[in-house]
């Protein structure tokens, strides 16, 4: 035992990247007696989970609702923030004509709001959809129309959804439907509906539907600040500014990670930088067969902060917008995450989400037309005056949602295969690592299970987080269920529908 103790303490990991996946990787090292450096490009922890800080206005990079059913991902939680972490409602409705719809659809709530007249040519175009079901289903909009009809369809899933990946739902594949709203249809709403009703015992509920979560008192990069000085105060290392300019390897293993001129040696590397950008700063330079990966793509996103004069517009923690004359896809009411996240109970502070791509209109406008805009969409919705919105910020994120298209399962397997002939100690963990868009517990658990891989504690593939696997050894007590259930949960990026040779 005094051995392997001493063979852990010895060890030193330098993992790039302090986001979830990295920030939890070290703090695994660093409670088990092992020894790790951050390097964090930024200037704060929590990478795409940190939270901004704007004249005392905190805010997310989108909303980072704390939910999991896996309970290592779910201790680590409690255990670093205690009693920081709330106990949230949930309110999350569609904005659309006006008008707030219960998310996911309440028929009652649709019926009243939509009117009498719509509200039956929607339940006609519903019943001719269940009657009449277009037999392939390959695209998202088919997928749709088959389970809510198309008025239905064009009114609360349509106008989002293309917002949000830039591309048409007849051109998204159906398989991403069914991944990313499992179970959900018509029949299910209404089905919920009874059961809320007359409850019965054992009645499974959707992730969709879930009332409740966890949230920190300030916001999701509390967790990521607090982890990072605990790491810090058992003699790890986290650095900011730390942008990596080279990785030097040789075949057999990465030799150092180069960071403003000095050379980071360690005995292993875990890298949560994108991973067009790992293969980018190879030195030398990556060999032929990795250039598939300059073809990886990422939907990216804005941020338009508004701090308002009012109280409260709205109740809810976010609504999602489906009202085609605006650009806006979602918004954020920071306030109702948490009422720490505004230093003045008088005002309000809405974050308002723009999916866009890198460099297209929307990521080149300036910052005070960004605001402009913001603030003008808020009156076109009626949610409230543009002359109170008084002051804002903008946040532009690249590469935040990595985008799953007809090349990136085939420039992943490259990736795969050169780490693991070439570069054995190398490990990749997180969202813009894997190229996976996951949420922070599945980022969490990859970065606990790389430390797992270093500890000499396991051997976990990281790539393949399932059921299958051990993880009950030593103590790591994580059930089949709760992994099938988390992976079950995790967010899917559409793919386009690819057109077959005899259509």
């Amino acid at each position: 035992m005094p051995s392997k103790s001493k063979s852990i303490a010895s060890k030193h990991t330098c993992i790039i990247g302090g986001g979830p996946a990295g920030l939890t990787t070290a703090y695994e090292l660093t409670r088990n007696g092992s020894r790790a450096t951050v390097l964090e490009q930024g200037t704060q922890a929590g990478g795409l989970s940190r939270t901004e800080n704007y004249k005392g206005f905190l805010f997310d990079i989108g909303g980072h609702r704390f939910f999991t059913k896996v309970p290592v991902v779910l201790q680590m939680w409690r255990t670093v923030l205690a009693d920081d972490l709330l106990v949230r409602p949930r309110l999350s409705r569609v904005f659309y004509n006006g008008h707030f719809y219960r998310y996911p659809l309440d028929a009652f709530d649709t019926v009243r709001k939509l009117g009498i007249l719509e509200s039956f040519l929607s339940m006609c175009s519903y019943a001719r959809a269940r009657c009449f079901q277009q037999p392939h289903e390959e695209d998202l909009e088919t997928w749709l129309i088959n389970r809510f009809g198309k008025r239905l369809y064009e009114r609360f899933f349509k106008t989002y959804t293309e917002k949000v990946w830039g591309m048409k739902c007849s051109e998204i594949s159906a398989d991403w439907a069914a991944q990313r709203i499992k179970g959900l249809s018509m029949g299910a709403l209404l089905r919920n509906f009874f059961h809320k009703v007359f409850p019965a015992k054992d009645t499974p509920e959707l992730k969709t539907l879930i009332e409740e979560f966890l949230y920190p008192r300030q916001g999701p990069g509390m967790m990521w600040e607090r982890t990072a000085k605990l790491i810090e105060g058992m003699g790890s290392e986290v650095q900011y500014n730390a942008k990596v300019e080279a990785i030097t390897w040789q075949p057999g293993a990465v030799t150092g990670v180069r960071v403003n001129g000095h050379l980071h040696v360690a005995d292993h590397y875990v890298s949560t930088m994108p991973m067009r950008t790992l293969v980018a700063r190879l030195d030398p330079a990556a060999p032929p067969e990795l250039k598939i990966v300059e073809s990886l793509r990422y939907r990216d996103f804005i941020t338009v902060a508004v701090v308002l004069r009012c109280p409260s517009p709205f109740p809810d923690n976010w609504i999602y917008v489906h009202d085609p004359g605006v650009r806006v896809g979602r918004i954020q009411n920071f306030k109702n995450w948490s009422p720490e996240m505004v230093p003045d109970p008088a005002l309000t502070c809405l974050g308002l989400e723009y999916f866009t791509f890198e460099n297209d209109d929307l990521w080149s406008m300036s910052d005070a037309d960004l605001l402009a805009l913001a603030a003008k969409e808020l009156e076109t919705l009626g949610l409230t005056k543009a002359a109170l919105a008084i002051d804002g910020k903008v946040i532009r994120v690249p590469k935040a949602y990595p985008v799953y298209d007809d090349v990136y399962i085939e420039a992943i397997a490259a990736v795969r295969k050169f780490i693991e002939t070439q570069l054995p100690n190398l490990q990749c963990a997180g969202r813009n690592g894997m190229h996976r868009y996951n949420n922070q517990d599945h980022s969490m658990l990859t970065g606990m299970l790389a430390a797992r891989n270093i500890l000499g504690l396991g051997e976990h593939n990281l790539w393949q987080v399932n059921a299958d696997d051990d993880y009950h050894e030593d103590g790591f007590a994580l059930s089949a269920e709760a992994v099938e259930h988390m992976e079950q949960t995790q967010p899917h990026v559409p793919t386009r529908v690819v057109a077959s040779s005899g259509s």
